[in-house]
């Protein structure tokens, strides 16, 4: 019989999470709409505590419809993290069909999107070290609940949209290997000092 895994320090992972949004996402500028929504305070942090894809597919779907019934002012993007399941990326992967679907029975297509993040994420046709990879690792696997029409005022005001990938690409690939870990070492430090003094 297998021992249940230890209790998650939810303040832990979204110290993390939040440090993460702030050094690699907003501070390298991997996603240029990311740092409106934060520095307003419409990002919601949730912590699953799953231990099985099942009960995570239940909670995510709470949480879509949680976001769609929120006021866009106050809550505009939703992360999940579930660090206790889907480690492994390919398990991961192959969850996100189960997303999708969830979407389309709850009647949300075209009106949400899920987009994915997860510490070992690596893009169709790339080696696991390629540096674009890292524009999509997070500290933990995670799931990010947005509004479409969120998307499409993001992409009206930045109508180069389409060149974030290739920018991202480039950035990542001037920091390298050792920029990254040193980035890192950032963000875990900055974790650690906003959880023990919270």
């Amino acid at each position: 019989m297998s021992l249940p895994p230890p209790p998650v320090d939810a303040a832990l992972v979204i110290a993390r999470t939040r440090a993460w949004l702030r050094h690699a996402v907003i501070g390298l500028n991997l996603c240029p709409f990311a740092k409106s929504v934060e520095a307003k305070g419409q990002v919601r942090y949730v912590v699953s505590e799953a231990a099985e894809p099942e009960r995570l597919l239940d909670e995510l779907c709470r949480e879509l419809r949680a976001l769609a019934e929120a006021d866009p002012a106050e809550v505009d993007t939703t992360l999940l993290m579930h660090p206790q399941v889907l480690g492994d990326f390919l398990d991961y992967n192959d969850f996100l069909d189960r997303v999708d679907a969830a979407i389309e029975r709850l009647g949300f297509e075209g009106m949400l999107q899920v987009a994915s993040f997860h510490p070992d994420y690596q893009f169709a046709g790339t080696a696991p070290d390629d540096a674009e990879n890292a524009s999509n690792r997070a500290p933990y696997p995670t799931l990010h609940l947005l509004r479409e029409a969120s998307i499409d005022r993001a992409v009206a005001a930045f109508p180069e949209a389409e060149s974030i990938y290739e920018a991202n690409i480039r950035t990542l690939r001037e920091l390298g290997r050792e920029g990254w870990a040193a980035l890192q070492a950032d963000i875990e430090r900055d974790a650690r000092d906003a959880h023990d003094t919270r």
